[in-house]
């Protein structure tokens, strides 16, 4: 009986068949890793279980080639597939992000699909009329076959197979002559040694060869041989010198499902006391659901070839979880449980390098190759800035030299150790917090204070300030934001006459204080072109405000605010002479600098109607 895939695995399917990834040649790579991840579970069995007899090197991959039935088989002695597994493995998809794939994608014409949504085995359809799956779980006596053409559906029934393991049988397509290479011995090598040469099981294949015929000089016999198209030896146990980069780089895209070139790998081979060989990956890009709560973190942990843990989160730190890649040490026991791992002292200790070896890679990156290092922070900066701010500043020293802000000077991303080369003789950092650098260029306070010849850092990330807040200090200057009221940059005399003239100013300042309710009213003379702007009192700065007030079940945070009226604007002497003639103008004056204040900072109005009415009122006068 023919059963129907779900919907989101039909509408993938019918993009696999219609071949909307033009790359076909990976359904190989695909269906190989799945036979080795298929032995990789038995051989990890048999080492607890006496009843399996299989050796480790009696396991193997074969491919066999019959070109008059059209048919390429793939054939591994792995653990297999119940019937119920061949329901769920392949009848559905994986949970994943497929589901929107073809809403958002549907007008590309080269889009990389496999392995983004965990749909390998499908992309057999992309070269195959028909799939027939064959397989025989162990501790099973019962076999069943799997088998489909396409979006109509696929029917499971059950069939004799000796052996446990599983055979994919595929049918090539005939519609095209492009298809008739995949059944071609010479084609089937190049690909197995272009994408699998790392697989640690043998792939064997019968291949024809010819040798010169006894007693005949210059003629040549064809005979058949098995043969083993694969290196065997893992990529990360080579020696780095005899791996290109085209090598790291394949097997980064097979390995980790990523067809993006990595921005950096890094190679270690530690020997002596703790012996261990890690291959990591900084990627050029963020996965789909890298900032959300579904990303598991964590490096492939082997021990002598065998893996251990699919994602070992304890490897790898948090503020480093974008790095993927494996680790493998002969000091880890086989038989390592979970929670053994999270107290084991080899463990730990490896964390502890990888950590350094990662943290070595991004400054290297950072002095040496900074378009890449600008990449790198382009996807990952957040992450970073996370990690400085997490854990109560615990992880701060490690990670501030890596920081980039945008500069005022610069006009461009800077690190902060560049801020203090070229403002050696400043006290402070100046930074400002935004949504964006054009709106942050155009408060008044950061004009007033490059004005004033200062750099100012460019904050527009919602956690920069907060940051900022738990690093203090660098290099034993404080950070100081410009919309404080704490910002200290007049000189004794302007400092002396502002006073003189909010001393006489006392009872105005007071009156529009009360009208608008902020912690104070002042005069200022830092202030260029602009009217007003507003300051904030205390360690909350308005910035932080809006930040917390977003989260989710962040309160009614508010920062104590600070309104500032420019001494030399025109509107100065409107508030002075409407304070002696219509203090009841004057309220709705204040209320409408108030807003425009509140607006410059990206600060909402509680009452928009009648700050418009008010504003209309003035504009008709």
């Amino acid at each position: 009986m023919k059963k129907q895939f779900k919907a989101e695995s039909k509408r993938l399917m019918d993009l696999m068949i219609h071949s909307i990834y033009t790359n076909k040649e990976i359904f190989l790579r695909e269906i190989i890793s799945n036979a080795s991840d298929a032995i990789d579970k038995l051989h990890y069995k048999s080492l607890t279980d006496d009843n399996i007899k299989i050796k480790k090197e009696e396991f193997a991959i074969t491919i066999d080639i019959d070109k008059n039935a059209r048919t390429l088989t793939i054939s591994d002695n792995g653990i297999g597939m119940t019937k119920e597994e061949l329901e769920t493995n392949l009848g559905t998809i994986a949970k994943s992000g497929s589901f929107d794939f073809k809403n958002d994608n549907e007008k590309k014409e080269d889009i990389d699909i496999i392995g983004q949504f965990g749909v390998g085995f499908y992309s057999a359809f992309m070269v195959a009329s028909e799939v027939k799956v064959i397989s025989k779980a162990y501790g099973s006596d019962e076999a069943y076959t799997w088998e489909s053409s396409g979006v109509d559906g696929y029917s499971i029934t059950a069939c004799e197979k000796e052996n446990i393991g599983t055979d994919i049988i595929l049918t090539i397509k005939n519609d095209d002559e492009e298809y008739n290479t995949y059944l071609e011995e010479y084609e089937i090598q190049r690909l197995v040694k272009k994408y699998s040469d790392y697989i640690t099981y043998p792939i064997r294949m019968e291949v024809t060869k010819s040798r010169p015929k006894k007693d005949k000089e210059g003629e040549y016999e064809e005979y058949r041989e098995e043969e083993i198209l694969n290196s065997l030896v893992p990529i990360w146990k080579r020696n780095k010198n005899d791996i290109t980069e085209e090598e790291y780089n394949t097997f980064y895209s097979d390995k980790f499902f990523d067809y993006e070139t990595p921005i950096a790998h890094i190679h270690t081979k530690a020997e002596g006391t703790l012996e261990y060989n890690s291959l990591l990956y900084i990627p050029s890009h963020a996965s789909y659901d890298y900032y959300s709560k579904d990303y598991e973190k964590g490096l492939q942990l082997y021990s002598n070839g065998v893996l251990i843990m699919e994602k070992c989160a304890d490897l790898i730190p948090d503020y480093f979880s974008f790095v993927k890649g494996v680790v493998d040490s002969p000091d880890l026991s086989l038989n390592i449980s979970r929670e053994m791992l999270q107290q084991n002292r080899v463990l730990k200790t490896i964390a502890g390098n990888i950590e350094k070896h990662i943290k070595t890679e991004l400054t290297t990156m950072l002095k040496e190759k900074f378009d890449d290092y600008k990449k790198f922070w382009d996807a990952f900066g957040l992450q970073i800035k996370m990690g400085v701010y997490n854990d109560y500043g615990m992880n701060k020293d490690k990670l501030q030299d890596l920081l980039l802000f945008y500069s005022s000077k610069e006009k461009k991303l800077i690190t902060l150790e560049d801020y203090i080369e070229r403002n050696k003789k400043e006290k402070n950092i100046y930074y400002a917090c935004g949504n964006t650098i054009s709106q942050i260029e155009t408060l008044p306070q950061v004009e007033a204070v490059i004005e004033k010849g200062k750099e100012v850092l460019y904050c527009t990330d919602y956690v920069d300030e907060f940051v900022l807040k738990t690093l203090m200090k660098y290099q034993e200057k404080d950070f100081k934001n410009v919309c404080s009221d704490q910002l200290d940059l007049e000189s004794d005399d302007e400092k002396e006459e502002l006073k003189k003239l909010n001393d006489k100013s006392k009872k105005l300042l007071e009156f529009m204080k009360e009208t608008i309710n902020v912690k104070d009213v002042k005069f200022t003379n830092t202030l260029k072109n602009h009217p007003v702007c507003l300051r904030n009192a205390g360690e909350i700065s308005i910035e932080m405000e809006k930040v917390m007030n977003a989260m989710p079940n962040g309160g009614d945070v508010n920062a104590e605010k600070i309104l500032e009226i420019n001494a030399s604007h025109p509107i100065a002497k409107k508030v002075q002479a409407l304070y002696k003639t219509d203090k009841e103008k004057l309220k709705d004056l204040c209320k409408v600098l108030y807003a425009q204040a509140r607006l410059i900072e990206g600060l909402s109005i509680d009452n928009p109607t009648e700050i418009t009415n008010l504003v209309c009122d003035y504009l008709a006068k």
